[in-house]
């Protein structure tokens, strides 16, 4: 989903001044298109959720019944706890090891998963990463995936902060827009001092279901 200056300011909550200084700096990331501005919805998304920024995902106009609900996709991704070396190499390795595919596919899953570490660091500080491939999947049957990685010793991912990262979202999708809405509810539970509580406390995964649970049901309120 391709977003106009003024699209993007709506879903940062600022003006469309503050947007274009962005861009124009390079701190945000854009195409040009006959002489406009287009921003990337997922690129933007990472963007801000990088850097804590609130977003109104609303504006984005996600909806449909074939949308999986956060819970829904950690329910399916699971929690694991790492075991593997200490590196980010050893951990992006592991979480594709994790996943219930054909055989074929697990080599071409790591080289995606590793062309878009290339790209920029899938770290957005405080101690999180959201690895994912831009590359719509299909994993076990699922519309959407988001596995739950807790290390035991924090591994550099580069993260923009500086922070070394000891939780992982790994995030696998089927389509651009299941991708994007995972990223958003994702992005918003960031925000939330108790969803960030629970992951601190390294809490069973029934105890981050409700925690998500109880934020879908904020959200879905009238």
């Amino acid at each position: 989903m391709k977003l106009s200056i003024r699209d993007a300011a709506k879903v940062l909550n600022v003006d469309e001044e503050t947007v274009y200084r962005w861009v124009k700096n390079g701190t945000l990331p854009s195409i040009r298109i006959n002489d406009q501005y287009r921003l990337n919805s997922t690129d933007l998304l990472e963007w801000a959720t990088a850097r804590g920024h609130r977003l109104a995902v609303e504006e984005l106009q996600l909806s449909g019944e074939d949308l999986p609900d956060l819970s829904q996709a950690l329910a399916s991704g699971g929690l694991h706890r790492y075991a593997g070396p200490a590196t980010r190499e050893g951990v992006l390795t592991s979480m594709v090891d994790a996943l219930v595919v054909d055989e074929a596919e697990r080599p071409l899953l790591h080289e995606l998963v590793a062309a878009r570490e290339y790209i920029g660091s899938t770290g957005i500080g405080e101690g999180i990463a959201i690895p994912h491939v831009r590359t719509p999947l299909i994993v076990h049957g699922a519309l959407g995936s988001m596995a739950l990685w807790y290390l035991p010793t924090a591994v550099d991912f580069l993260s923009p902060d500086g922070k070394p990262v000891d939780t992982v979202f790994f995030l696998i999708t089927s389509t651009p827009r299941v991708h994007l809405h995972l990223l958003s509810r994702l992005a918003a539970a960031l925000h939330e001092p108790d969803f960030r509580r629970v992951l601190k406390e390294r809490a069973d995964l029934e105890i981050v279901l409700a925690e998500a649970e109880r934020l879908e049901a904020l959200v879905s309120r009238p």
